[in-house]
């Protein structure tokens, strides 16, 4: 591990902490605006295996939200952009970039390995079911962002199991679609704020387009990263 990089959490943690998050692996589906501050806390956290799932290339609209995205990463992956980055932080850690897309085809092959912890920054409602349905359905531990698009107040930013998550339409229709499962291992961050209705703008894919500030979804990011590295040091 990089010099110096745990002597800070090992003041907080002790010597025990550091070799738990040194230990630790961790699977990130998505490494945009929530999951790339997400991969900045687990990587500067010390956590020692992760691997980064993410199809998705940098544009120039990421530049206004994305901790990764820089006019020198537009056009590139952003998996193989967000190894880089971990390497350059922690040249010993294992990280492995996965460029597929998230689906119930390729979510098993995705969360194979023997990871712990399954951290979602996954944006779109198909594939964030297909990954959590999986989840619930083989008991993993799971941290997961539901809408942090369409909001500007950070103080109404919340933790919750996904049973207990309110307001939020994306977690609406998760917990409609995994209501025949027991999600009771997902916790989610997840805004109580209600969105601010703005018009819609569409992608050249025809993906909807919502506007979004950089801070709140650095929060949502980092609460995710916190949240799995408490798990991982307390042991629960």
């Amino acid at each position: 591990m990089a010099d110096g990089i745990s002597d800070r959490t090992g003041l907080l943690l002790g010597d025990e902490g550091v070799e738990r998050l040194r230990s630790a692996s961790v699977v990130l589906c998505g490494c945009g605006a929530v999951g790339g501050y997400a991969l900045e806390g687990l990587v500067r956290a010390g956590v020692g295996r992760i691997r980064v799932v993410d199809a998705d290339v940098f544009s120039g609209s990421n530049l206004n939200r994305q901790i990764l995205a820089t006019v020198d990463t537009v056009g590139r992956p952003k998996a193989e952009v967000a190894c880089e980055r971990a390497r350059s932080i922690n040249p010993d850690i294992d990280i492995e970039a996965v460029s597929v897309m998230v689906s119930e085809s390729t979510v098993p092959g995705i969360v194979d390995g023997g990871y712990g912890i399954l951290v979602d920054a996954i944006d779109t409602v198909e594939h964030k079911v297909a990954l959590l349905r999986h989840a619930a359905s083989t008991g993993t531990v799971t941290f997961s962002s539901m809408g942090a698009a369409l909001h500007i107040d950070t103080q109404m930013i919340r933790v919750a199991p996904l049973a207990s998550t309110r307001v939020c339409p994306l977690a609406a229709a998760v917990r409609k679609r995994t209501r025949d499962l027991d999600t009771s291992r997902i916790t989610c961050v997840f805004s109580e704020e209600p969105p601010i209705a703005r018009p819609g703008d569409r992608d050249e894919h025809g993906k909807s387009v919502l506007g979004s500030l950089p801070t709140v979804p650095a929060v949502f990011g980092m609460t995710l990263a916190n949240l799995a590295i408490r798990h991982i040091v307390e042991g629960r």
